[in-house]
């Protein structure tokens, strides 16, 4: 996309807002209605949204409080992180979560507003950042990002995945704004293009190129994991809300950390709940929430996020979104390490853990772990027709992919999943004898 085009998609962000929706300090008296801005298809934040919402455990810990007052929560669902800001700094929205690029742009546009807001607890992560996925048709015939020198490329302009794709794009030497035709779209408007074949690729964030590679409509192209640089989604909150009411931000904390808690040990029936919630197949929610999903859930706000929120600064400023931002004073865990309490070390500690090959068999409430991908074919193969899903690591980023959609390599008797065909070419280009095969040729070798 020309930088004119950016230049309009920053000037949009920055338009002055209309009065719109109702007060987030609604109802009088004895009455305070708290509202919650959330993306429930953006299924890494649903310890501060979807999940959240339907355990219910913020309306309990609002009733905890026993201070005379009575809560209101007004749960606000939206599909991207700029309307949330929007809200926010108009004073229309209490708590937000977002991505990274999109809180960065909530911090910039806090602090020129005069609305400031913070960083207060991380949602989900990936070390590496295999939140972000490259995807193209079934049929396409691009390889690797340097084929899509030219071509047609659906994106949300300041979104984690815009930053993936500029990064991703830097790297392969091709400039991300006359290198390629960048078409800025809202994500399902992008999924449309791209079966449309009005868009030759599409990079969005979770959990669309999951839901499209499982869907059929799209196979991977590139694993954002190989930039190997952090991405995260988390919570914002203004700044004059956290100020009034400490106790209301402190008890939304403690119900995302028990919504956290209750994702992380029964994994399997939060991915249920929060397909009921938002339509999505339950196989895909799994795939980045899951036990040994793409998504690590942590409310803790890491250092080396941190750190990566501070090199997304130069990103946004390149693409005319944003000016210079001071990370360290929108990032403040003084409420979360105040809601965690004792615990908050070891969550900041705490580290994800480690890649694995699952299966989910057919009407079973916990998935089966494997020590290897090959062990897990061997399994499928042997129960082709009772499997849900069945999910292996990347062979050299660790993100987890469905087997069917993975890209596979014989390496002697070893079998590798690979998410994207660039990498599975790049094993194979530094390793003699082995070789691309399909997934069924894998699974005749497994079994």
């Amino acid at each position: 996309m020309k930088r004119t085009a950016v230049a309009l998609a920053a000037s949009a962000l920055l338009l002055p807002l209309s009065a719109c929706g109702g007060s987030a300090e609604a109802g009088s008296g004895s009455t305070v209605t708290v509202t919650v801005g959330y993306q429930s298809k953006t299924i890494n934040t649903v310890t501060a949204g979807t999940l959240l919402r339907s355990l219910g455990y913020f309306e309990k810990q609002l009733n905890a409080l026993h201070d005379g007052k009575t809560y209101k929560v007004d749960w606000q669902d939206y599909a991207t992180g700029a309307p949330i800001t929007a809200q926010m700094t108009a004073g229309k929205i209490d708590i937000g979560s977002m991505g990274d690029f999109p809180l960065l742009i909530n911090a910039a546009r806090g602090k020129q507003l005069g609305k400031p807001t913070h960083l207060v607890s991380v949602t989900g992560y990936n070390l590496k950042g295999g939140l972000n996925t490259v995807v193209v048709p079934p049929a396409s015939k691009l390889g690797s990002l340097k084929d899509l020198k030219g071509k047609k490329v659906s994106t949300s302009v300041g979104s984690a995945a815009d930053g993936t794709l500029v990064r991703a794009l830097q790297r392969a030497g091709i400039d991300p704004d006359k290198g390629i035709e960048k078409l800025n779209q809202q994500p399902a408007v992008g999924a449309s293009a791209l079966s449309a074949g009005s868009a030759d690729a599409l990079s969005q964030f979770v959990a669309w190129p999951g839901l499209l590679a499982y869907q059929g409509k799209a196979k991977a192209l590139y694993d954002g994991a190989e930039l190997n640089l952090p991405t995260f989604h988390g919570v914002t909150a203004r700044e004059d809300f956290a100020t009034q009411r400490p106790a209301v931000l402190e008890a939304f904390l403690k119900a995302q950390a028990e919504a956290t808690d209750y994702l992380n040990a029964q994994p399997v029936a939060a991915a249920e709940k929060v397909a009921k919630a938002t339509g999505l197949p339950a196989e895909v929610v799994y795939l980045y929430n899951g036990a040994h999903g793409i998504s690590t859930f942590d409310p803790a706000v890491k250092p080396q996020l941190v750190s990566a929120l501070k090199q997304d600064v130069s990103v946004l400023k390149a693409a005319k979104l944003t000016g210079d931002i001071d990370v360290d004073s929108f990032v403040d865990d003084s409420y979360v390490k105040k809601a965690l309490g004792a615990g908050y070390a070891k969550q900041l500690a705490a580290t994800p853990p480690a890649a694995a090959s699952e299966v989910w068999p057919k009407g079973e409430t916990k998935t089966r772990s494997f020590t290897s991908p090959a062990l897990l074919l061997a399994y499928v193969a042997q129960h082709k027709d009772g499997i849900r899903a069945a999910y292996v690591p990347d062979a050299t980023t660790g993100t987890l992919w469905f087997a069917d959609k993975a890209v596979w390599v014989a390496d002697g008797k070893e079998l590798l999943p690979f998410v994207a065909p660039d990498t599975a070419r790049a094993y194979v280009a530094g390793h003699v004898g082995a070789r691309v095969i399909t997934y069924a040729d894998a699974l005749g070798r497994a079994s």
